[in-house]
């Protein structure tokens, strides 16, 4: 197992804890957390024995306890604690997104190339989902490809704050956040993942009270179709998601968790097959042994491919925001 520091003791960071306890892939070694109280807290609470905590971060990176970061800190940190982490020569996991525009990534590329020997992954879980390889598997088989809707929209109780004259950090412009960011995120990556690079974005938001994005819709042009994506964290979604094939449809409940997938294969009839296949409860446990083999291997190939497509994501995301007129703190620094 793999020593692993923890950046972000918050409910993302306790699942992927607990998924390197199911899959036996990290050993929490070192917590950072604001206080001393919440790191421990964390520990207890995650069943994580024996980890040194820390309350500053240059003691925390400069520490030998750990050879790995998991960085789940709010959004507007990942790129300090990103490029601290590089430079101390930690490999690196980052929560996504795993930075808030171009510039920042830039520097990241340019930092891991100064330091070959660090790898580096954004930890978009969905991608590596047994049953996102189902659906790659399928499309491969369609005649043609008539476009996709890719649907992610959860109400967010933090949304309540936001009501009630709050500023909580996810619907700040502030710590980056929003919908795009929060959510999605996952669709572009699914679009991405499946057509490659758009040739043309266009992003219509609908903006909350803090200047952030709070649900949109997305259209990403290419030169034969176009794919459609709906997020949002003001109101609930029970719609799936689908790529048209023209006679035949692909059909996936939920991209987050993608717990069911199914191929129509002739428009004329209702009938389908389900394509799924089982997966663990635990959404974070298949990227945690993805992860986990990439570094103990070295496969450092492997790792260029995940950048290049964070980067590309990364950029489309970006673009959507301008075209939308979002503008975070972090786009002045």
């Amino acid at each position: 197992m793999l020593k692993l520091g923890i950046i972000g003791t918050n409910a993302i960071s306790e699942q992927f804890v607990g998924a390197g306890q199911i899959a036996e892939t990290f050993n929490v070694t070192a917590i950072y957390s604001r206080t001393e109280e919440k790191a421990e807290q964390f520990a207890k609470k995650t069943d994580v024995a024996g980890a040194k905590y820390f309350t500053d971060t240059d003691a925390f990176f400069n520490s030998d306890v750990f050879d790995v970061v998991y960085i789940a800190s709010p959004n507007s940190f990942h790129f300090r604690h990103a490029l601290q982490a590089i430079e101390a020569k930690k490999d690196v996991i980052v929560e996504k997104p795993a930075f808030s525009n171009p510039n920042e990534f830039s520097q990241i590329e340019a930092a891991l190339q100064e330091n070959p020997e660090v790898m580096f992954f954004e930890a978009a879980r969905h991608i590596y989902d047994p049953n996102f390889k189902v659906v790659e598997d399928q499309m491969a088989k369609l005649d043609k490809i008539e476009g996709a809707t890719i649907s992610y929209m959860k109400y967010s109780s933090r949304y309540d704050n936001v009501l009630a004259g709050e500023r909580p950090n996810v619907f700040t412009l502030d710590f980056s956040g929003g919908a795009l960011q929060d959510l999605g995120v996952y669709t572009v990556y699914v679009a991405l993942k499946l057509f490659g690079v758009p040739e043309k974005v266009h992003y219509f938001a609908q903006k909350v009270s803090t200047g952030v994005d709070g649900r949109g819709t997305a259209v990403l042009e290419y030169p034969d179709f176009n794919v459609n994506l709906i997020f949002g964290k003001i109101a609930q979604s029970y719609i799936p998601s689908e790529i048209y094939g023209g006679h035949d449809t692909i059909w996936i409940d939920n991209i987050g968790q993608m717990d069911e997938v199914r191929y129509y294969p002739d428009y004329k009839t209702d009938n389908y097959e389900d394509l799924s296949v089982d997966h663990p409860e635990n959404p974070l446990v298949d990227e945690s042994i993805f992860f986990e083999k990439m570094i103990t291997d070295q496969d450092f190939d492997t790792m260029q491919e995940q950048l290049v497509l964070a980067h590309n994501v990364n950029q489309v995301v970006y673009a959507l925001r301008q075209d939308a007129g979002i503008v975070f703190a972090a786009d002045g620094r």
